[in-house]
């Protein structure tokens, strides 16, 4: 793999470093501008407003949006709305509160005009895959896994904040992103799916942001060689190279897939033009791509499985003892008693599921290799999840369950669980290998705060059932197939959609009532932002990178997600258990101030700001509490990781970067000052940042501003403030205190 250190041009199919027209008409000729200028509401390409064709939401997220854009306004859904309900699938943790929410939702299609997908029908990202993509097309999801790039359809994942502007008829505002090719030649190797292409992609560009916030364009006579399986499944993987979105070129193979799924229409070719200028390449031979593994706690941390056998304790120790850092001493993570006495490595849980290994194709090759096997009775077990019940319908049609159930595998429901934590949570001190999206600290639903840890790999469903066919010994795929497999033929079954899906797409119904259970409750209102503002450090994470699975938690937490209130005591509860109790003493200490009393605390600082010559006026100030985190947001589109800090009485947040726009965007929604420093080491935990001056410096957007720094023991020192690129409507929903109070206010 070849990773260009500068931009190329893509002259009639082929790379070039000059081109006959100039760089900026070049630009141009990209598929990602074409798609991006015809959704962009004004003429500026620089500065993107986008109106998508659709959207999507699953159960975690879908009320919160729901309930904001409410609040902000909203009578009925200006564009196609779907639910689908396939994270809070099982109902099993709160009692009624999570069928409540998806009765919630089935209400809200019939009231505003939305689509309501019922629980353990489908995975939300296959449905809009079979059902709502389409070539030039855009869709906004609220799962940072929306990504629809392989069927021509460009695809964002976000926070609720950001759907919300599209229910009351506002926009997506960007500027206008880099694109890198990712030029692919060669087909893959007996044995390697598309799991495998895409750790190899993730590993060689997680770490040095070779494409965060940019657009991955696929392209090359490579892709011509995929099938369309193959190339969801590596496309949905691509947010894990923290790009913004991804698209591919178009063919017979895209045109074949809207073909059997009924929709026609929603093919159109989509290729470069005769000249195109990427801002960076990534040359992929396919051939060169072997088995991967990608070892806790990261989708980054790829090796191919025969560099891991070959030196499996000096990896494995490696590995467990960067694990146990990030841990913090909380648990250890032991992987290399995994490696038995003749050198094998040896696993305890196989599971291939959801949006990523829950496909047709990848199952079908798990009933290929398991077909006559036996799983053993040992420790090792398999699960299998279908992606949707078209899919499952099929599998049973072609006999992929039966191989599958009596090899000893379990076949599951249409579920996303576990991937976040909600379903086949490994034993302590267990080993899985998983075709789900991601490995990250406790993402399978272990506690190390309650002493639990387990360890998650990803890999392509091939390996993993080759692992499961040799009683747990980790196997790849390629070690047992001389040949690939084949792919049988699908069928999909449009019917079962038409009789449970309810489609109310312009069919509102202004006066049916919604249907609330007692754990759906309003977002608390917030204030808007003072003119000076003072900051109390309530936690200082010094990892390198901090997830928005670690900034509030999935697995059981996800059931409180209707409930702001609720939920936000789950705040970092993982990483920093102590938080939730300071950040409610910060709001203590404001609310104080709001009823005329100003805290000994409070004017301890005030005093040490005075005596440095610093003057402000404490009872006027708003108090919030505060994060530093080296670059947090990692990971999943939930707004709740910056929601619940304001809910919380959250004002702001302290990071030498930001993982992802989307992380960065949910705070500004929430009205979360996202703040940038350089020398974050002034920070202290319990210590204070005092900001004068910080509404009048936003909205006439200062490129700088100060803050002095109030440490426990009364020294006051200047720190340097930057906020980054904002869009004038960002300052104001800063300013207003959040996106409900700023279309309240506008």
């Amino acid at each position: 793999m070849k990773l260009h250190d500068k931009g190329v041009y893509l002259v009639n199919g082929q790379l070039c470093d000059t081109a006959p027209v100039s760089q900026e008409e070049a630009r141009k000729g990209t598929i990602a501008y074409g798609i991006l200028k015809a959704h962009n509401t004004v003429p500026d390409m620089a500065n993107l407003r986008l109106k998508f064709d659709s959207m999507t939401s699953h159960d975690i997220t879908y009320v919160g949006i729901i309930q904001t854009a409410r609040a902000s306004g909203m009578d009925k859904f200006p564009l196609p709305y779907v639910m689908t309900n396939c994270h809070n699938t099982l109902c099993a943790v709160g009692g009624t509160i999570n069928e409540d929410d998806h009765q919630f939702a089935l209400s809200a299609a019939h009231k505003y005009g939305g689509i309501y997908v019922p629980p353990s029908m489908a995975v939300i990202h296959s449905y809009n895959r079979e059902m709502m993509s389409g070539c030039g097309r855009m869709i906004l999801g609220s799962d940072s896994h929306t990504r629809y790039g392989a069927l021509g359809t460009m695809a964002v994942g976000e926070g609720g904040g950001e759907l919300a502007k599209q229910l009351v008829g506002r926009t997506y505002d960007m500027a206008y992103p880099g694109v890198v090719a990712v030029y692919l030649t060669g087909k893959p190797n007996p044995g390697v799916g598309p799991q495998d292409v895409a750790l190899a992609l993730v590993g060689a560009t997680y770490a040095n942001g070779y494409v965060k916030n940019k657009v991955m364009e696929f392209v090359g006579p490579g892709v011509a060689g995929l099938s369309a399986d193959f190339r969801n499944g590596i496309d949905v993987m691509t947010t894990e190279t923290t790009c913004w979105s991804s698209i591919w070129q178009t063919d017979e193979v895209t045109r074949e897939y809207f073909d059997i799924h009924g929709r026609p229409e929603a093919y159109k070719p989509l290729a470069p033009a005769d000249v195109a200028y990427y801002d960076g390449c990534i040359e992929l031979d396919l051939s060169t791509v072997e088995c991967m593994i990608a070892l806790p706690m990261h989708p980054s941390y790829a090796y191919p499985i025969r560099e891991l056998k070959a030196n499996a304790k000096e990896i494995l120790h490696e590995i467990e003892t960067r694990a146990n850092q990030q841990l913090n001493g909380k648990v250890k993570m032991d992987l290399v008693s995994k490696v038995a006495a003749d050198g094998s490595i040896r696993v305890d849980q196989g599971v291939v599921a959801g949006c990523s290994g829950g496909t047709f194709e990848n199952v079908c090759a798990v009933a290929q290799i398991l077909k006559g096997k036996n799983c053993g009775d040992g420790v090792f077990r398999i699960s299998v999840y279908p992606d949707s019940m078209p899919t499952y319908l099929e599998l049973v049609k072609n006999g992929a369950v039966a191989d599958i159930v009596s090899a000893g595998g379990i076949f599951r429901e249409c579920f996303c669980g576990p991937c976040f934590g909600a379903g086949d949570t490994p034993a302590n001190g267990e080993f899985s290998i998983r075709h789900t999206t991601r490995n990250f600290p406790n993402r399978e639903g272990s506690k190390p705060g309650e002493g639990q840890i387990s360890a998650v790999a990803l890999m392509d469903a091939r390996s993993i059932a080759a692992t499961a066919a040799n009683g747990g010994v980790l196997t790849a795929a390629s070690e047992i197939l001389d040949e690939p497999l084949p792919t049988p033929a699908y069928h999909f079954d449009q019917e079962i959609y038409r009789k449970r899906v309810y489609n109310g797409w312009g069919k509102a119904e202004p006066d049916y009532a919604l249907k609330f259970g007692p754990n759906i409750k309003d977002w608390p209102e917030q204030p808007a932002l003072s003119e000076d503002l003072l900051l109390k450090i309530s936690s200082y994470i010094t990892d390198p990178v901090t997830t928005t699975d670690e900034l509030i938690p999935s697995g059981e937490t996800s059931s409180y997600r209707s409930n702001p209130l609720r939920l936000a005591e789950f705040t970092l509860s993982r990483k920093d258990p102590a938080y939730a109790g300071r950040a409610k003493a910060v709001k203590a200490l404001d609310d104080a101030r709001k009823a005329g009393s100003l805290p000994a605390e409070v004017q301890a600082v005030y005093d040490a700001l005075a005596a440095a010559g610093v003057t402000a006026d404490g009872k006027a100030a708003n108090i919030g509490s505060a994060i530093f985190a080296n670059k947090p947001g990692d990971g999943s589109a939930r707004e709740q990781a910056a929601s619940c800090q304001r809910v919380l009485g959250g004002a702001a947040n302290f990071a030498c970067e930001y993982a992802t726009k989307r992380y960065r965007s949910n705070c500004i929604n929430w009205g979360m000052l996202p703040f940038l420093v350089e020398n974050p080491e002034v920070l202290q935990l319990d210590g204070y940042v005092f900001v004068p001056g910080v509404r009048k410096a936003l909205l006439e957007a200062a490129d700088t501003m100060t803050g002095y720094v109030v440490s426990p023991d009364g020294t006051v020192s200047p720190l340097t403030l930057r906020l980054g690129a904002l869009t004038d409507d960002e300052r104001q929903i800063l300013a207003d205190g959040c996106l409900i109070n700023y279309y309240k206010n506008n």
